[in-house]
């Protein structure tokens, strides 16, 4: 999923900064999420970062081809 996060993040040219400040949610989960080190959120956290980067979670959690 994070790889799909930080993907919507940089075709939007968007720093991790930049989402934390649309979405909420704080730079170090953003940057935890892309790297893998963390792999638990909340439904929140999801929903918040899906709105800000324009897309729904299902996007963010599913390859392009399912």
């Amino acid at each position: 999923m994070g790889f799909k996060i930080k993907e919507f993040r940089e075709k939007q040219g968007i720093t991790q900064e930049e989402l934390s400040a649309l979405s909420g949610v704080s730079r170090g989960t953003i940057c935890a999420l892309e790297n893998g080190t963390t792999r638990a959120t909340t439904t929140k956290t999801l929903l918040k970062l899906a709105a800000a980067l324009n897309t729904t979670v299902d996007q963010l959690f599913y390859p392009d081809d399912v």
